[in-house]
């Protein structure tokens, strides 16, 4: 149609005359109804738009439709596009069966969930649930910690064995019972690092992830062996699909190389491209026989991240400055901490030991009025007397 700029105009005879327009620019019969300055306006209206939508916080839902565009309706309400029988009627039959391998999850996700769909989620077996164990410890910390008692609301706790669950219904609101069949042995004990049973529960929690996703939901997993001191969502950026936390931190946030992820923190969008990528990670499962989920993880990361894999998904290793382990302390200090998590720890009398240690020092600190954390000599933590290793203080220096 005359009138249109040249642009618009070759896109409109590409699509042809009987095309249907993004956009509804009314009825445009010729030249005089628009004019080069409006379309110009429109031209310089659209991007801007866009950018807008894609800096909007918390984006799990309306990426989701516009990155896979086969997840079905993408009119309405982001949570109805996002919703569980869109995704499962997508996915395929072989999903569905895992999302009923989880009965009841559907109906507790939106209990727990926040105002944009994200659940805090993690796991216990018997001996981290037991009174005055790990569960205690990480509950407790949300409390002392910086105006974050309110997440404990939007927290769910897997537990893996009967007896955990009974522990976690005493004190907790929000329990789920990984049912029997979704595990193929006993996980009530401390299990040892990389055991059979341990490796059992690594990948039994990336399978129920996986359906919270599909279920429409973004999440944030965390150990049970972390504490909480401040709201981690602040540091997570809106571009990411997962933000996962590292032990070895290299100064760039998106690098894939130097960056060393820990998957005992991370947080996921709900989108069908993480949907994807969950499936991914757990089939590399048999790809990497003896490894444990997050040596899977780092072995695969950049396939995850490749176009020619085609999911193109953004990563952020998260700052051990703010997100620390006892793996490497000598970056941290309580003016940042967001959380302490217990690397490089084994054994459970250890790590209930050394967190404990940092509670205590984090409750001394927290005491201080803002000028006495000014003036004090240092805010940085003690060095965990039973856990760790021989790197958890800087390098020395020349002629140290």
């Amino acid at each position: 149609p005359s009138g249109l700029s040249p642009l618009l105009q070759s896109r409109y005879h590409q699509r042809g005359e009987g095309g249907h327009w993004a956009i509804d620019m009314g009825s445009l019969h010729d030249g005089a109804r628009v004019s080069h300055s409006v379309s110009f306006l429109l031209g310089a209206l659209l991007p801007t738009v866009l950018l807008f939508f894609l800096a909007s916080d918390r984006l799990g839902e309306k990426l989701a439709s516009i990155s896979i565009p086969s997840l079905g309706n993408q009119n309405g309400p982001a949570h109805q596009q996002m919703s569980h029988a869109n995704l499962i009627s997508t996915h395929g039959s072989a999903q569905e069966k895992e999302v009923r391998a989880f009965p009841g999850l559907a109906e507790l996700l939106p209990k727990v969930a926040t105002d944009d769909r994200t659940v805090i989620i993690t796991s216990v077996n018997e001996a981290w649930a037991a009174p005055g164990s790990l569960l205690d410890l990480f509950r407790g910390s949300f409390r002392d910690g910086e105006g974050i008692a309110h997440l404990l609301n939007h927290t769910l706790i897997v537990a893996v064995d009967a007896a955990a669950y009974r522990h976690c219904r005493r004190v907790h609101p929000h329990c789920y019972l990984l049912e029997a069949e979704a595990t193929a042995m006993n996980l009530s004990s401390a299990s040892d690092f990389m055991s059979d049973a341990y490796l059992e529960l690594v990948w039994a929690k990336l399978e129920l992830q996986q359906c919270v996703l599909q279920l429409g939901h973004n999440f944030l997993f965390t150990d049970v062996d972390v504490v909480w001191l401040r709201d981690p969502f602040r540091h997570i950026g809106v571009h990411a699909d997962m933000a996962v936390s590292c032990d070895i931190y290299s100064g760039d946030a998106d690098a894939l190389d130097g960056n060393w992820p820990n998957t005992g923190f991370y947080y996921v969008k709900a989108t069908g491209r993480t949907v994807e990528m969950m499936r991914r990670w757990r089939a590399a499962r048999w790809r990497f026989p003896r490894d444990h989920e997050q040596a899977v993880f780092n072995q695969i990361k950049h396939e995850l991240a490749s176009a020619d894999g085609g999911l193109r998904l953004r990563f952020q290793f998260l700052d051990t400055a703010r997100f620390g382990g006892f793996c490497r302390l000598f970056r941290n200090d309580m003016a940042r901490a967001c959380t302490m998590h217990a690397t490089c720890c084994f054994g459970l009398g250890k790590k209930l030991s050394d967190l404990r240690d940092v509670l205590r020092q984090w409750n001394n600190y927290s005491a201080m009025t803002p000028p006495e954390r000014r003036n004090a000599k240092s805010a940085g933590w003690r060095v965990p007397a039973k856990c760790g290793t021989p790197d958890k203080r800087a390098p020395p220096g020349p002629g140290s």
